[in-house]
């Protein structure tokens, strides 16, 4: 089956790594007038207080996690734990993204007749969500400026910073399995000529 045949809509999943940029593209992208899907808002829902998910976090890690209201999470805690142990971030992964899925599910059936729809998912690949979408356009810059960027956005030494990328597939992987690429490695904004020329691209082209 050739990409996009499945949907009756165009389907944009917008990934890239941690602070290459595909915050920036999915917010002109609702400025274009596009209804955009956000993963990481999805997830922040799940954590919310007191929800299933949150009371399972914190029986698992307990005061070390919990925040200062005493009815949720310390997310800052929380990372400290899951970006430095592989085992622990696989374990809070399965019980937070087939929420997340569901999240998707939902909201894809509610704008099913909308014309096109953006899923901005950081971990499509890693999460293999590549079927909900009929295109994928990679948010890409060079390593150092990645690294960079996140130590200046988060206020984060180089070790953390290094270990949240590193819990993400390289970008360098996930340009081959990317339909297009968005290059972010300019000025600021200087990616927006080309994603308003794949906006404007029939969506079966080039794939």
């Amino acid at each position: 089956m050739a990409p996009g045949e499945q949907f009756s809509q165009r389907r944009i999943g917008l990934t890239g790594g941690i602070a290459s940029g595909k915050s920036c593209v999915g917010r002109w992208l609702a400025d274009e007038g596009l209804p955009v899907l956000d993963a990481d808002q999805y997830a922040r829902d799940v954590l919310k207080p007191q929800s299933t998910a949150t009371t399972l976090v914190l029986e698992r890690y307990g005061q070390r996690v919990r925040n200062a209201e005493g009815n949720g999470i310390d997310r800052d805690a929380l990372g400290q734990i899951v970006f430095n142990d592989t085992g622990e971030r696989r374990w809070l992964e399965q019980l937070i993204h087939p929420a997340v899925q569901q999240r998707f599910d939902v909201a894809l059936d509610d704008l099913k007749e909308a014309p096109a729809v953006v899923l901005m998912i950081p971990l499509l690949f890693e999460s293999g969500l590549e079927s909900l979408c009929s295109e994928i356009w990679l948010v890409d810059c060079t390593a150092p400026q990645q690294l960079e960027r996140l130590m200046n956005r988060d206020g984060m030494n180089r070790d953390a910073a290094l270990a949240r990328i590193d819990a993400q597939w390289p970008l360098s992987r996930k340009r081959d399995l990317a339909d297009h690429v968005i290059t972010n490695s300019g000025q600021p904004g200087a990616w927006e000529q080309q994603a308003r020329a794949l906006l404007q691209m029939s969506p079966a082209a080039g794939l």
